[in-house]
């Protein structure tokens, strides 16, 4: 069955590159969106397998963490998975502690540790 990942917040090219890796290596979907009221509305309409968050978004650089904090405040998604995608990994640390699961940087889309990542997530079960 196929899944979906909801990205919030990279930009184009960042979110083609994301697309690629999940689509090349699961049997998944990726929707972008850019904001926590896009996101919120996608997880609204259907059964999400992770969100993957920004530390800046795209559109007006405002904190991912924010979205992140609206995800898990909702008790309905609350315990879908988040991942915050950034290389800095004393963000990567906060993510945890606001409740997101181990993420990776764009600087690791291409490194099979991304992959590995992902699987409990993405992969078949």
């Amino acid at each position: 069955m196929t899944k979906t990942v909801v990205d919030c917040g990279n930009c184009g090219p960042d979110f083609h590159s994301l697309r690629q890796l999940v689509t090349s290596n699961f049997d998944a979907i990726v929707i972008q969106a850019h904001d926590a009221d896009e996101t919120i509305k996608l997880l609204h309409g259907r059964d999400v397998a992770l969100v993957t968050v920004n530390r800046k978004l795209d559109r007006d650089y405002s904190d991912g963490m924010e979205v992140v904090r609206k995800i898990k405040a909702d008790e309905k998604f609350g315990q879908t998975p988040v991942m915050l995608v950034t290389n800095y990994e004393e963000h990567q640390q906060t993510a945890m502690e606001a409740g997101c699961v181990r993420g990776f940087g764009k600087l690791a889309l291409r490194d099979p540790s991304t992959v590995e990542l992902l699987q409990p997530y993405l992969g078949s079960i």
